[in-house]
């Protein structure tokens, strides 16, 4: 019979944070940075008040475990399950700040009304309203005493219900002696068994990802070097969409800034391209994937154990290659060079802002691509044509858009058995057939809103062709896409609605073109006939009305690179459904020609 590995015991939540505040429960490094909101503090609260469980802590007994601030555990309680719950009572009931996901320290407030027995976020309205108590840390903490709580809010409040309020202040108070189940793990589990442990409990829960487990098991390494690889995929990332945070590295964590991983990704602080912002499951996922050939984390987890696919079993020597494997897909994703030219080939391609970018999934599987087959010594210019084809490709069809973990799976393990030109090939002969580029897309076409990717990969074909705003002369799409330009209704959005038709009608992607703002204003909500009038004047020698094209010939090649059909210049509203078909038409051929040309 086993025997059992734990004990339950019940705390007050005051003896709870008194062993946070002295240093006895230690979070260790396979916790998560503080990632709750405001608002979930706020609720947390309130369900003390109320008397509702928040559930059991987990905590561990072990002299070895390293912990946040890179001293050993020495015997104290370290906190394996309820972090979030703990930093969110430190912070709101002793009123200490916390530092967050963008390790910035910040003080979360929680303010109460004792009449109306509720709690909020505190917010400067609120503190200036004398129904509130703006913070209750004073209060639940101690540093001030109910009676004197009760006299205070009395005298800001003569008109209030006494005895509610010194009920309600009384409830408040007594928060930290409500009572908090504390599960204490044996002393004698191993950390790979408590690091177990901690996965099988947040993975009945939906916050925690795969990728979190793989970031749990990295950092509950010991022998590998799995503590500092944890710090390198979380920093860089942090760094990409804050280079500043380079400085609280720097002053706050010694060891890891005199790391080779610090000094490989200290491009990072005078970066500021947005276009990829990786986050750690980014960042797994590719260097997993385009190191080891496989597309599904939980297989790094396994793989990180030392898991043996073919006997079942558990070999150190696995787990050791695993760990120096998974280092030098890191080392590749972050390495400048390779990050660089990665986002140059994709800004090749015509996607030169995030907006444009609607699957991170295709992002993440062309840098695979990327490294995958720099690796094999291919060709640049090859590299990059596989690279663009390929994102596109993914765009197009939705490849990653679904079930993408499985897609990667499959996807790799064919490039990793092949020829990739081969293997391009044929994906496109089965995903972009002739079918697909004359009715499957022209279908796709028929949708509203700017978030269609469909409609971002005509832009990115404008902005690779460097083509025109439409009724510009010399303003650019990719001009008018990065310094935020108007998306213009060529049917006017006005016009429409006026004529009975519905916001999915007029939003049609084949009714807008980007153009510059000026233009997009004085066309109003003119119809195409009555503004193309006065465009066709102005190419006859007539006043510059709309933009500077002042010749017909310029006017027709404008109209063919915004792929609005020349018989736009008769049309009202009654020819609104027979202008949508052909534009539709004239953008998936100008997206094959596009593609073909990549």
């Amino acid at each position: 019979m086993k025997t059992q590995k734990y004990a339950v015991n019940q705390y007050l939540i005051e003896s709870v944070l008194s062993k946070v505040r002295e240093g006895e429960i230690a979070i260790p490094e396979i916790q998560r940075p503080f990632v709750w909101d405001a608002s979930q503090v706020r609720d947390l609260l309130d369900s003390l008040y109320q008397g509702f469980p928040i559930g059991y802590l987990i905590a561990w007994r072990n002299p070895d475990v390293k912990l946040k601030d890179g001293t050993t555990a020495s015997g104290k309680m370290i906190l394996i399950d309820g972090q979030q719950r703990i930093t969110a009572l430190t912070a709101a009931v002793l009123g200490q700040p916390v530092v967050n996901k963008e390790y910035r320290k910040v003080r979360v407030s929680i303010a109460f009304h004792p009449i109306e027995e509720r709690f909020e976020v505190s917010n400067p309205a609120i503190t200036k309203n004398a129904a509130w108590i703006p913070d209750i840390a004073p209060m639940v903490g101690g540093e001030i005493k109910l009676t004197k709580a009760i006299r205070t809010y009395l005298d800001a409040n003569p008109d209030a219900d006494e005895d509610k309020v010194e009920e309600s202040l009384a409830n408040l108070t007594d928060i930290a002696k409500k009572q908090i189940g504390l599960i204490e793990l044996s002393h004698d589990l191993d950390i790979e068994t408590v690091t177990e442990i901690f996965i099988r409990i947040n993975s009945k829960g939906t916050v925690l990802s795969q990728a979190d487990f793989v970031m749990s098991k990295i950092a509950a390494d010991l022998r590998y070097g799995g503590q500092q690889l944890r710090k390198c995929i979380d920093y860089f990332c942090h760094l990409a969409v804050a280079p500043e945070f380079y400085g609280f590295v720097k002053d706050n964590d010694a060891e890891f800034a005199a790391s080779p991983y610090f000094q490989k990704m200290a491009w990072l602080r005078n970066e500021n391209d947005d276009l990829y912002d990786p986050s750690y499951n980014d960042l797994l996922r590719v260097a997993f994937t385009s190191e080891f050939g496989r597309g599904k984390l939980a297989d790094l987890v396994s793989l990180l154990s030392g898991r043996n696919f073919e006997t079942k079993n558990y070999e150190e020597a696995i787990a050791e290659a695993s760990f120096a494997k998974l280092n030098e897909g890191v080392l590749d994703f972050i390495n400048e060079s390779h990050f660089k030219r990665f986002v140059m080939i994709i800004k090749s391609a015509g996607f030169i802002t995030t907006e444009m970018i609607r699957t991170q999934g295709a992002l993440n599987f062309a840098y695979i691509v990327y490294l995958r087959l720099r690796s094999q010594g291919i060709h640049d210019g090859m590299i990059e044509s596989f690279v663009r084809r390929w994102f596109v490709m993914s765009v197009l069809t939705g490849r990653y858009s679904g079930s993408a973990e499985t897609q990667f799976d499959q996807d790799i393990r064919q490039i990793a058995s092949g020829d990739f030109a081969d293997i391009l090939s044929k994906v496109e002969s089965a995903e972009l057939s002739p079918a697909f580029w004359e009715v499957g897309l022209v279908q796709q076409l028929e949708t509203s809103g700017t978030s269609s990717p469909y409609f971002w990969v005509f832009v990115a074909a404008q902005v690779r062709t460097n083509d025109t705003g439409l009724l510009s002369k010399d303003i650019t799409v990719r001009e008018l896409v990065s310094h935020l330009g108007d998306i213009h209704h060529i049917f006017p959005r006005d016009l429409l609605k006026k004529a009975g038709l519905t916001r999915s009608q007029y939003n049609q992607i084949a009714n807008y073109a980007y153009t510059q703002e000026e233009i997009n204003i004085k066309i109003g909500n003119k119809p195409p006939r009555a503004y193309f009038a006065n465009i066709q004047a102005q190419c006859s020698g007539g006043p510059l009305k709309y933009g500077a094209i002042a010749d017909a010939n310029t006017l027709k090649i404008n109209l063919a690179a915004n792929c609005v059909p020349d018989s736009i210049v008769d049309m009202d509203v009654e020819q609104f459904d027979e202008f949508l078909k052909r534009r539709r038409e004239l953008m998936a051929a100008k997206v094959r020609r596009y593609y073909e040309g990549l």
